[in-house]
């Protein structure tokens, strides 16, 4: 696998295939004022297979879809049936809202599908739609149990907290995996693209230690699993009794750059070398212009090399041409 000249192992592609999103979550997008990639602009079917057939001719082993609403891609089933095909993939995972899985989730597992994560920041209705602002808990609960049954597991729940909205809802969600067999995991928010959403990341910031001890406080101890792999970039653990995970990602307290296996392209063509920092490579305009597999390996390459040790929120620099729904995550 291809190695940074941080001696970091890059082996983790996330595709985002969409930057359109059928939520609009007060930490993501904002109610008005967006501009989305028009479709031709958007990298077809066939150019992502080619992006994932270089990434593996390099060492790429794990892949995920993600969006914006990575399902809200029309050829969504062809995305996943053209990657799942690619010899040397040996993992290939989403990240959705889960809205509309309950007519995608089984056709997704057939397609090649593996593993899903959904993103839920509360169990409230009444606080979910101040939140999320679009969808009904009923809407995602439908989702996870499709994903369930059609055999997507196991599933992770992706909760984002955010002060005054969804902080003191943590402990029921947590609750999930106390009582269940969920895998629950806490995401710091981060300030990514300026304006509106990233204003909220700053003012309405929840470290992950709050709500580490607001869910042991109510819960019991939160015991470490072992063998944890050191690219997860969530820390993991268990309660003392059940079966479920509760893990914790904590990019702006904790930071995990160290070991960061991870690169991205986005749904416009771009490789991102740093979820936190603006540099990209274009690997659009070669495919566009007649170019194959080796000569995205080419730039896929550069990219791994170019990939910066780390973010720099601490001195107050972070992403500021794109939001998270327009890198995927």
């Amino acid at each position: 696998m291809p190695r940074d000249r941080f001696g970091r192992d890059i082996d983790y592609l996330r595709l985002s295939v969409t930057d359109h999103c059928n939520l609009r979550c007060v930490y993501c997008m904002p109610l008005r004022g967006l501009s989305f990639i028009p479709s031709p602009e958007l990298l077809s079917a066939t150019e992502i297979e080619v992006v994932v057939q270089a990434a593996v001719k390099v060492g790429f082993r794990k892949f995920r879809l993600t969006g914006g609403e990575p399902t809200l891609r029309p050829d969504i089933l062809e995305i996943t049936r053209r990657i799942a095909a690619v010899s040397g993939v040996e993992d290939l995972a989403m990240t959705s809202n889960g809205i509309l899985l309950p007519r995608l989730a089984s056709p997704l597992k057939e397609a090649g599908l593996r593993r899903l994560n959904i993103h839920v920041d509360t169990l409230d209705p009444e606080r979910l739609t101040k939140l999320m602002r679009f969808g009904s808990l009923e809407e995602f609960e439908a989702g996870i149990a499709a994903a369930q049954e059609a055999g997507l597991v196991p599933i992770k729940i992706n909760c984002t907290v955010t002060r005054d909205y969804n902080d003191g809802d943590v402990v029921e969600l947590a609750r999930r995996a106390l009582e269940g067999d969920w895998h629950v995991r806490f995401i710091e928010l981060m300030p990514l693209g300026g304006g509106e959403t990233a204003h909220v990341a700053l003012s309405q910031f929840v470290p992950s230690s709050e709500t580490r001890r607001r869910i042991e406080g109510e819960l019991g101890p939160l015991v470490p699993l072992d063998n944890q792999n050191p690219s997860d970039e969530a820390r993991n653990y268990r309660f003392e009794s059940g079966e479920g995970v509760v893990g914790f990602i904590s990019p702006v307290s904790e930071p995990y750059c160290g070991s960061c296996n991870r690169m991205r392209l986005t749904a416009d063509g771009k490789f991102h070398l740093c979820l936190l920092n603006d540099d990209e490579l274009d690997v659009k305009k070669a495919l566009r212009n007649g170019g194959g597999v080796d000569d995205v390996a080419e730039i896929l390459l550069r990219a791994v090399t170019l990939k910066p040790t780390g973010h720099r929120l601490d001195e107050g620099v972070s992403t500021q041409s794109r939001s998270m729904f327009q890198i995927g995550g």
